[in-house]
């Protein structure tokens, strides 16, 4: 089954890709590389989920937040390559969560894109190396900051 057949039957809707705020690239191709730079979690109407996991959000609203950067993501890997068929697999996630000093699970919140793409891509080619961290703050205030890396055809 492919990606682009998994989104419609998840009913998933993407958000409109970002464009960058900086001087940056929102993604490098390098041969059969996809390199996705920092994301935010950017809802369809193009708002943002703001705030610190542990005091504004809680883990499940966190959580909710990686996701929709999942989504944001798809988003912009769709508008570069055309279809997320492309996408052969999730080699790298790292999750960036602005959180409290006291708030530990950060992985339960980045899991929130890691099943995103589990359920998108499948569970061998959906699931890759990832990191987990605790952020004592983020750009204007974005709940979840994550970048990854994909292997493409």
């Amino acid at each position: 089954m492919t990606a682009e057949t998994r989104i419609r039957e998840l009913k998933l809707e993407l958000p409109p890709a970002p464009k960058p705020v900086g001087v940056y690239k929102p993604l490098v191709l390098l041969g059969n590389l996809a390199y996705v730079s920092g994301h935010g979690p950017i809802r369809s109407d193009k708002t943002l989920i703001t705030g610190r996991v542990g005091a504004d959000l809680d883990l499940a609203a966190g959580k909710n937040a990686a996701r929709q950067v999942g989504l944001t993501i798809l988003a912009t890997l769709r508008g570069e390559l055309g279809s997320l068929d492309r996408v052969r697999r999730v080699i790298k996630v790292l999750g960036m969560v602005n959180s409290t000093p006291e708030f530990h699970d950060h992985p339960a919140v980045i899991n929130g894109c890691s099943e995103l793409f589990a359920d998108v891509f499948g569970r061998d080619q959906g699931v890759g190396a990832r990191s987990a961290v605790g952020m004592a703050a983020l750009p204007g205030n974005i709940a979840v900051e994550i970048e990854a890396m994909f292997e493409i055809a």
